[in-house]
């Protein structure tokens, strides 16, 4: 019985897992910001710390 109710933890927690990492994955890919060509080479050029500006 103890090995049966473990097989079903294990089962459970395998197809629950991916999903519960799917939702996230779509949850952080609807709050991402998009930006036009001239903002992110702005963005990008901020990143780099570059002061010959």
């Amino acid at each position: 019985m103890t090995g049966g109710a473990f097989a079903l933890v294990v089962l459970l927690f395998a197809v629950v897992a991916p999903l519960v990492l799917y939702v996230l994955v779509r949850r952080e890919h609807d709050q991402r910001q998009t930006m036009d060509r001239a903002d992110a080479e702005r963005a990008a050029r901020r990143d780099t710390g570059d002061q010959r500006r």
